[in-house]
């Protein structure tokens, strides 16, 4: 089964830019060896099983909550079994009916 987590956290009582609290989410979900991706918004992480997925969710807030009294945190979770590549697919398939 393919699984799809798009998160943000955000830590909370840090001021105003929280680029270098973020950044160590997104450290942790690079070197988590599962596909991701970070935009402005989010980050999506990608793999096989749920619980290895969010298990990695868990390590990013927790780096977050290292440097901030208080996090916020927003998740949304795509499960698709028999999906490959659901970072790529997806995109791929909006953007070939927009290309018709």
């Amino acid at each position: 089964m393919s699984v799809l987590v798009a998160f943000s956290v955000t830590p909370l009582g840090s001021g105003e830019h929280v680029a270098e609290s973020v950044a160590e989410a997104v450290r942790v979900v690079r070197d988590s060896g599962l596909a991701n991706r970070t935009d402005a918004m989010f980050t999506l992480v990608e793999g096989d099983d749920l619980a290895e997925v969010m298990a990695v969710v868990q390590r990013a807030i927790e780096a977050v909550a290292a440097r901030a009294h208080r996090v916020s945190t927003v998740i949304k979770i795509d499960q698709f079994p028999g999906r490959e590549d659901g970072l790529n697919s997806k995109v791929a398939a909006i953007e070939q009916r927009l290309n018709q």
